[in-house]
């Protein structure tokens, strides 16, 4: 139960400093071997996916280790599988500071970062000597496009990202719904996403041939979309074959978090409110892809049973960022617990 007591002092800091100095934390007690502290590690849950065995269905999501810095500390928390990035062509720092908020009332946050990150090449440096990825851990590795590449463009920073990180991947996550790079979510758009996923599913082919090995390509989608655009979407997953698809990213709404101080900063909201909106695009999303495309459920899971509503709305796996901020790695067992009860 030291993580109430850490997350106190670190809720008095800036988020950006929080965050460094806990991700710093964290490298250090793997070091010393005694992350037992913080929380212990959920039991063996194998899950089949994608062609993949994940240890356990509970996954950290993307935003959190953008750099790939940390996999080893993170993935001895008890982590399933570890999606590190937004990772883009070449580095960049990002919106201007402040860029994080917490909403601590309604356990949420929002962040306008903007895929700062320092580069592919930098990624795969860091990685290279890490231990889960040698010993057979599940690496997702998200990637974008750089902020000054014109939208029309984008195209062009993916098949870059893809083709540098194809070989150290468990699997290649797409991250086409960030709100925080302008007009990113155009990519989501009928005639720009068949585009878009047309050209990556045919360099997955010649990678594929290249490196002797098929690494999934999943979609990382938006939780502000109507009954159309989600069907939409599900019909070009199902068209091009793509391996899965991650719901949600985080929300430009505000629902759940008017009035409260930080509410009205810009950038995507995160946490207990978007769990609700986020669960409604899965299940959605579930229904109309009918079991041919593999989802992650991710957005607002705080709880075991938020954990496991994922599960019950169409969810094959689930990911944690903001409730792992708020709960610690307590949560990742509570979540696989919970699952594993299903």
């Amino acid at each position: 139960m030291i993580y109430p007591l850490l997350r106190n002092i670190f809720f008095s800091l800036d988020p950006e400093t929080a965050h460094g100095l806990g991700m710093s934390g964290i490298d250090f007690m793997h070091r010393a071997g005694i992350a037992c502290l913080l929380a212990r590690p959920p039991a063996s849950q194998p899950v089949e996916l994608m062609g993949l065995t994940f240890p356990n269905p509970v996954g950290l999501a993307a935003g959190l280790d953008k750099n790939g810095e940390h996999v080893d500390a993170l993935a001895g928390l008890g982590f399933g599988f570890i999606e590190i990035g937004t990772v883009t062509p070449r580095p960049q720092p990002g919106n201007p500071k402040p860029r994080m908020f917490r909403i601590p009332e309604k356990q949420a946050i929002i962040n306008r970062m903007g895929f700062n990150n320092d580069g592919v090449d930098k990624l795969l440096a860091n990685i290279a000597g890490s231990q889960f990825a040698q010993r057979g851990g599940i690496l997702g590795i998200n990637i974008g496009k750089n902020f000054d590449t014109p939208i029309e463009k984008a195209a062009s920073d993916y098949l870059i990202c893809l083709e540098r990180v194809y070989g150290a991947a468990s699997y290649v996550a797409v991250n086409i719904s960030s709100p925080n790079t302008k007009n990113l979510r155009e990519l989501q758009k009928d005639d720009a996403l068949d585009a878009l996923l047309g050209s990556l599913k045919a360099e997955q082919g010649r990678l594929a041939d290249r490196h002797g090995k098929y690494v999934p390509l999943v979609l990382k989608i938006a939780p502000d979309l109507d009954d159309a655009q989600i069907q939409s979407i599900a019909d070009l997953l199902r068209q091009h074959r793509m391996d899965g698809v991650i719901a949600t990213n985080t929300t430009l709404s505000r629902e759940g978090v008017e009035g409260q101080r930080n509410a009205e900063e810009t950038g995507g909201l995160s946490g207990a409110p978007v769990f609700e909106r986020s669960t409604a695009v899965l299940r959605k999303l579930a229904q109309a892809l009918a079991g041919e495309v593999p989802i992650i459920g991710v957005g607002g899971i705080m709880q075991g049973d938020d954990a496991t509503a994922k599960i019950k709305a169409g969810a094959r796996l689930v990911q944690l960022y903001t409730g792992f901020i708020y709960r610690g790695p307590e949560l990742i067992g509570e979540a696989a617990k919970a699952i594993a009860a299903l």
